[in-house]
């Protein structure tokens, strides 16, 4: 089982090798548009959007979130509804966010995983490389994260499913948090066999494209070694010292540094210098500068 932190970071936001599904045989594999979920626009059916933005979804998403940084939250949803209601991705994302973390509405999980759903369904195959994968993505990230907790009254948990749907984001989309889970559901059989090796792979995939919470994971997995994978404490310590530099909230930064100080406590001189030079060399390589600067730009597009 996820943690609740976890799972909390997957329902407001924080991915080459599995073979690819097909729209159907992904959508009957993971059932999306269970039954029990919430019509979207119900609880507003009674309000109907404005003329101008019946015909034109990128009218209505540009209205939509317009009013809704302005503070204007009822506006917000009637224009995003009625993007969403002619296809718009994003907008459907986006109100899957607000119900999902009750931003500006009450907290809905149903309705936030029938739009994330509408969004897989819509787009599971859609280029990795488009801008509108990574919303894609997420949304993925999003249903897993539902099959892996359940919703009370509408869908019970299911951990299979939840690691098949990570597991498609994470080898299609290459979305670095899909990576992580997977690793982790690999790492502790969920959701089918125990498999350290692939979940080390998942987890330092994941750690290369700045997800800190794989950083941490990947660094204790290294630093310890288990069944199937052999111990390397500096390089271990190493991904523990560089998620410290991703770390980008005060709670974060608490708990890599809480995860860093037991770790260097049991690790001698020669062990911690030699991680800190690895650590150093990475982060001031091309590809390291690259992933942190993406990193920090990624998280206040997405605030």
């Amino acid at each position: 089982m996820l943690t609740s932190n976890a799972l909390h970071r997957l329902r407001t936001y924080r991915v080459n090798v599995a073979s690819r599904l097909s729209v159907l045989a992904l959508g009957l594999a993971l059932g999306f548009g269970a039954a029990g979920a919430v019509a979207p626009g119900a609880a507003h059916a009674q309000t109907s959007p404005a003329d101008a933005w019946i015909d034109d979804p990128r009218a209505a998403f540009a209205a939509g979130t317009s009013a809704y940084y302005s503070g204007d939250v009822q506006t917000a949803l009637q224009a995003l509804e009625a993007a969403a209601e002619g296809g718009h991705a994003v907008a459907r994302w986006k109100l899957a966010r607000m119900y999902a973390a009750g931003d500006g509405v009450a907290e809905d999980d149903a309705r936030a995983f029938t739009y994330f759903s509408q969004i897989a369904n819509a787009h599971a195959e859609d280029r990795p490389d488009t801008p509108r994968a990574r919303f894609v993505a997420n949304a993925f990230v999003a249903i897993a994260g539902y099959y892996n907790s359940g919703i009370g009254g509408v869908l019970s948990p299911d951990h299979t499913r939840s690691r098949q749907i990570f597991s498609y984001a994470a080898s299609y989309f290459g979305d670095p948090d899909a990576q992580y889970h997977l690793g982790m559901m690999l790492l502790h059989g969920e959701g089918g066999a125990v498999d350290v090796r692939q979940a080390g792979r998942w987890l330092r995939l994941s750690a290369l494209k700045g997800h800190v919470d794989a950083q941490l994971a990947l660094g204790e997995l290294l630093y310890a070694g288990a069944d199937g994978m052999r111990a390397s404490p500096a390089d271990g310590l190493k991904w523990l010292l560089i998620a410290g530099e991703f770390a980008l909230t005060s709670d974060e930064d608490q708990h890599v540094r809480t995860v860093q100080e037991r770790y260097f406590a049991i690790a001698n001189t020669d062990l911690r210098a030699r991680a800190l030079q690895m650590a150093e060399e990475w982060l001031t390589s091309p590809d390291g500068l690259a992933v942190l600067h993406a990193r920090r730009a990624e998280e206040v597009a997405t605030q």
